[in-house]
Order: C-alpha cells, then sequence, then structure tokens
C-alpha cells in the first residue's frame, strides 16, 4: 500500500473516531430528520405514487400523531428493529457451538489444508454464497472469520473485514439466485404491469449479470484485502478475547465430538427436507405460489435453522470432549453469549428509532419518487441512465437502509420509463442492485453496521466507527468502481442479463 493511501484512510479513521458514541450518533441523527421533516412539511414536499395515484406528503416528526407514536411505541418500535430478534436467535445456538469449542476445532481442522494466502478468496466467496442465509450470515460468518485469521497467525479484523465485505458490500452479487431475487424481481414485475399488464419476468432475470460481477469480485477484493487492509492493520500480537480461541481438546476426544456433531447436523437437515419434501406436510413450502417462490417459507425459516443447527452440534460436541456436563451448561453458555450483545442492544434501540421516525416521515418515497422523476427528465443516454440510477441509488443508501423499500417507491417510475427507452426491466432492476450495494459497509446507518462494528471490539477495544469505515472503504471503492464498468459493458454490449432477461426492450407494437 502507498504512503499516500496509508496516510488517506488514517485521516478517514482519525475523523471518524472523532465522532461521537454511536449512541449520540443516532441522536444527532434523529435531531436532523426531525428539523428536515418539519421543514418539509412546511414546505409542502410531496410526490405522487405512480401505483395507486396517491398523494405522498412529506410529515413532520413534531406532529401530534407522530410524537404520540414516539412515546407510545417505544416497546414495539425496538422489537421492530430487522436485525434485533434475528441476532438474538441465532446467538442462542451459536453461543453453544462457540463456548463449547465446537466452532474453534472445526476452523483449525479446516485451515489445517489451506494456505494462508488463500483464506481472503475462500471467505469472501463463502460470503457471496450466504446471502441465501440473509442476514443470519453477519452472526455467523463475521465472528468465524476472525477466528479463522487468528488461528492462521493473521489479523482477526482483516478476517472481519473481508467477510463483510462478501456478505454486504458484494450484496449486488449472487453466484446462486436466492429468495433476494424473488423480492426483487417481484417489485420490477409489479412496475412493468403499470406499462405492460402481461409482461412476463422470471426471477432468475439478474443471475448472470450477479454471478459475472461475483466472479470479478472474488480476485479484487482478495487483492485489496492482502495487499491495502491487512498491511496497514500491522501484525496482530494481543492475546484473543475471552472464548473466542480456546482448543485444548484432546484430539481423540475432539474427533468423537465432531463425529457426533456430524451426525447431529445430519439429523436437523434431515427434518427441514422433510419440512420441505414429505408427502402432504410441507410447512416450508407455499403451495399458492409458482416457481422459486415457493420456497419463500423456507428462506424465511433459516434463522431458525441455524439456531437449531448450532445449538445441537454445539451439544452434542461438548458432550464428547467434556465442555458440557448438564444442560445447565448449554443454559450458561446461551447466557453468556448474549451477554456480549449487550453493547450492541443499548445502540440498537436508538438505531431503531432513527429507522422508524424516517418512515413516519415519508421522506424516504417521497426522495425516491422525485429522484427518479429528475432522472426521467435529463433524457440522456442509455448507458448514462443507467449509471446515474446506479449513482442515486447508492446515495440514497446512505440514508435508507432498506434496499426493497427503496425499489419499492422508485420502479414504478424507473422501470416504465426505462422500457420505453429500450432498457429492459431485468437490466435496471440489476443497475439499481449494484447502486444498492456500495455504501452499505461503510454507512453508520446501516442496520447490520452496529453489529460488525461491535464483533470488531471483541478483538481490539479501542476500535471506533472511524476505524470501521476507514477499514470497509478501500472495499466499498473496488466493488463501486467494479459494478460501475460492469453496468456500463453491459450495457453498451447487450449482453442478457439473466435466462430470457435480454438487456434491451423493444415495446409491443413498435
Amino acid at each position: 500500500m502507498s504512503g499516500k493511501t496509508q496516510k488517506w484512510l488514517d485521516r478517514v479513521e482519525r475523523w471518524g473516531n472523532a465522532l461521537p458514541d454511536p449512541v449520540f450518533i443516532f441522536l444527532g441523527l434523529i435531531a436532523l430528520l426531525v428539523a428536515v421533516s418539519a421543514a418539509a412539511a412546511n414546505w409542502g414536499w410531496s410526490a405522487i405514487n405512480p401505483v395507486n395515484g396517491e398523494t405522498l406528503v412529506a410529515r413532520s416528526l413534531l406532529s401530534a400523531e407522530n410524537v404520540g407514536k414516539l412515546l407510545t411505541a417505544m416497546p414495539e418500535t425496538m422489537a421492530g428493529f430487522p436485525p434485533l430478534g434475528l441476532i438474538l436467535v441465532v446467538m442462542l445456538g451459536a453461543a453453544v457451538a462457540e463456548r463449547s469449542g465446537l466452532f474453534t476445532a472445526l476452523m483449525t481442522r479446516a485451515m489445517r489444508g489451506v494456505p494462508n494466502r488463500f483464506l481472503s478468496p475462500a471467505i469472501f466467496l463463502i460470503g457471496l454464497l450466504s446471502h441465501q442465509a440473509a442476514d443470519a450470515a453477519y452472526v455467523v460468518l463475521i465472528p468465524l472469520s476472525a477466528i479463522i485469521f487468528a488461528s492462521a497467525g493473521r489479523h482477526p479484523l482483516a478476517g472481519i473485514a473481508i467477510a463483510y465485505a462478501g456478505i454486504s458490500g458484494a450484496f449486488a452479487a449472487n453466484l446462486v439466485p436466492g429468495q433476494f431475487d424473488v423480492l426483487m424481481l417481484g417489485i420490477t414485475k409489479s412496475a412493468t404491469a403499470l406499462l405492460v399488464p402481461d409482461h412476463m419476468l422470471n426471477p432468475l432475470g439478474n443471475w448472470y449479470f450477479t454471478a459475472a460481477l461475483g466472479v470479478l469480485l472474488v480476485p479484487i477484493t482478495w487483492f485489496v484485502n492482502d495487499r491495502i487492509v491487512e498491511p496497514r492493520l500491522g501484525v496482530w500480537r494481543d492475546p484473543p478475547p475471552e472464548g473466542e480461541i480456546d482448543d485444548h481438546a484432546d484430539p481423540v476426544l475432539q474427533s468423537r465430538g465432531l463425529r457426533r456433531a456430524g451426525f447431529a447436523a445430519f439429523a436437523v437437515i434431515a427434518l427441514f427436507a422433510a419440512f420441505l419434501f414429505w408427502p402432504g406436510y410441507t410447512p416450508l413450502v407455499d403451495a399458492g405460489a409458482l416457481g422459486p417462490a415457493r420456497f419463500e417459507p423456507f428462506y424465511a425459516s433459516l434463522v431458525a435453522g441455524f439456531m437449531l443447527l448450532f445449538l445441537v452440534c454445539g451439544w452434542a460436541y461438548g458432550g464428547a470432549v467434556g465442555t458440557i456436563a448438564s444442560h445447565r451448561d448449554v443454559v450458561k453458555m446461551m447466557t453468556e453469549g448474549l451477554a456480549t450483545m449487550t453493547p450492541f442492544l443499548v445502540i440498537a434501540f436508538f438505531a431503531a428509532h432513527f429507522i422508524a421516525m424516517f418512515a413516519w416521515s415519508n421522506l424516504g418515497p417521497v426522495l425516491a419518487i422525485n429522484g427518479a422523476d429528475w432522472l426521467r427528465s435529463q433524457h440522456l443516454a442509455t448507458p448514462v441512465m443507467l449509471i446515474l440510477l446506479l449513482l442515486m441509488s447508492s446515495i440514497f443508501d446512505l440514508v435508507i437502509g432498506s434496499a426493497s423499500a427503496k425499489w419499492s417507491a422508485m420502479a414504478p417510475i424507473v422501470v416504465p420509463m426505462l422500457m420505453l427507452l429500450g432498457v429492459s426491466p431485468e437490466m435496471t432492476t440489476a443497475a439499481y442492485r449494484m447502486g444498492d450495494s456500495i455504501f452499505n459497509i461503510v454507512t453508520p446507518v446501516a442496520s447490520n453496521f452496529v453489529l460488525v462494528l461491535v464483533l470488531a471490539q471483541r478483538w481490539r477495544r479501542d476500535f471506533g466507527v472511524g476505524s470501521l469505515i476507514a477499514l470497509m472503504l478501500p472495499f466499498s471503492m473496488a466493488i463501486g468502481l467494479t459494478g460501475l464498468c460492469l453496468v456500463g459493458l453491459w450495457t453498451g454490449l447487450e449482453l442478457p442479463v439473466g435466462p430470457s432477461a435480454p438487456a434491451t426492450y423493444v415495446m409491443p407494437g413498435r
């Protein structure tokens, strides 16, 4: 890494760490949001919902309705924070697997034959595949990656960085289509119906683009992590946090424990397979849906599946090696695991209220719809339009965390608009998704940013908001530039975006 890059990232880290504690950052954002909402309501900011013609008006957070909602719905607002329940549920099982020694044993065995230089691409690739696990990957893969790097004598924060980049920074890349493809292209289909009611659109319509992006990002992020991020961190010599790496099991007992854990894993997988395929009893299949959408209940059940998998396997392993003597040890491990999440719970309270209040203000859809209208009014060339859509999506990502919420507001405008300009709905969706993922890993308002910060602080107590931004910024820039070039190239060459999904579109009758 060059000296200029080092100094620039150091400056970013200093500026970021000079910011207040994340709790007070969210308090400041809430105060700013209240002021903007009051001004927007006073000035009459509004937008027309293109789906139903309803006028969406910015609402002041100082109105009697919103103040009353803030004070009366605090428990519901906290409980409704998207990552909260997921994290707590998965941690119940992950804490047992971690403290029983199962995770450390698995990582030690898995890394024996893997050269250190291949750790970064391997973990990034797992991060890409973990998109099927939704937010559960944050709770599972990120702390495990730190353990893997530390066990290999490398800096654990570099392990966290490459895992976070794979899970969140490269969220637009997807080697195996899954539930997010179904969700996003389902929203796109509703938007196409405004112009062409019988237009057919399949959930695999972005697969070629997302797979190509994933393949490209593996070597790029490998270079960023090993040549820019990790050298800046230096050599890690500190002792590991208590409970992170503690592998003193007898090799014979460890082998027995891993065998038992394997049998337990098979039992859990068989149970979920039965719920999918047992004749006449398929609670994880939506019989009324078509295609990949039939498995939406299965995707939603993965959180519970991970919790059960880690709990059962950790208990089986711990019983074999002696780290678990009775069910009381299991309960104690669960308690200790949740205790490590206490800092996250404090920050989550304020983050939950910021996100909820942003929704109450109606500023999100008003900004998104008006921004899309502006894009339409510019009459630009098709590749330029898509790149501007990508950039607009990335800017909105700094303040609006939900990709589906933004797309629900923007798609009814930009999808029909670009269809009229010869761009297929699938290509428009791919460009939006690319822009939406760029800043996921550097914006403190992202719901999982705080979780990653807390996980990093387990390895370095003075690790602040600026430290995490500086850690992830090289990935964000590399992923953004790659996606920008790929969207331009894909559009210029008119490559198919997915099966039966060309990049171009011709209106019927033209």
